[in-house]
């Protein structure tokens, strides 16, 4: 019996604290793909304005009500087959080019050890690039579109992330302590519970 709990211990594995304003990658992802699916949805509701338009004029030049009825329904499939797939694709899109970004920018913070404007950076151009290469067009269109979205993630890309550091070091001033027996409440205390205890 005590064999097994010695293997039982020995099988967990000591993972490394996260880096201070590194992002979830995987909460990040959900909400890009969301945000994805809200912009690409409405954006082809707002296009389908004018097909709608066109359509009450065909139902005003009709006299015969099931012919109505039919180009109404008709025009409402359409308009729900073209926002749900705006919507998809929108939500891939964003969701897709999310997870490339705030995968990266951990990958660099866990392999530098730091978490810095730098790493923000590099992802953001890697994946601008990485996105620009991946659009339609011949070889030579592609690569300008490589070099001209490094560039423009760099250049995006430096002032939000200081931005951001600036952010996550003016939270952390604000919560940090002097005293190291800090009582703590909530789920931060459930959590320190549950590790002591799987580490007895």
């Amino acid at each position: 019996m005590e064999s097994s709990e010695k293997t039982e211990e020995e099988k967990v594995v000591n993972r490394p604290q996260k880096i201070a304003g590194t992002v979830n990658w995987g909460a990040a992802t959900v909400i890009g793909v969301f945000a994805g699916l809200l912009y690409g949805g409405s954006k082809e509701a707002a296009a389908s304005v004018s097909k709608d338009a066109e359509v009450m004029l065909k139902l005003g030049s009709t006299p015969d009500k099931r012919e109505q009825y039919r180009l109404m329904r008709d025009a409402m499939e359409k308009r729900f087959i073209r926002v749900t797939r705006g919507s998809i694709v929108g939500g891939i899109r964003l969701g897709m080019f999310t997870a490339a970004f705030y995968g990266l920018q951990n990958l660099l913070a866990e392999k530098r050890g730091v978490h810095d404007v730098y790493n923000v950076v590099g992802a953001g151009s890697a994946t601008a690039a990485t996105f620009g290469l991946i659009m339609p067009g011949s070889l030579h269109w592609r690569a300008r579109n490589v070099m001209l979205g490094s560039a423009l993630g760099a250049a995006v890309c430096f002032p939000l992330g200081w931005l951001h550091l600036k952010l996550v070091e003016k939270a952390n001033e604000g919560s940090g302590t002097t005293d190291g027996n800090e009582v703590k409440g909530g789920v931060g205390a459930a959590i320190e519970r549950l590790e002591e205890h799987l580490n007895k």
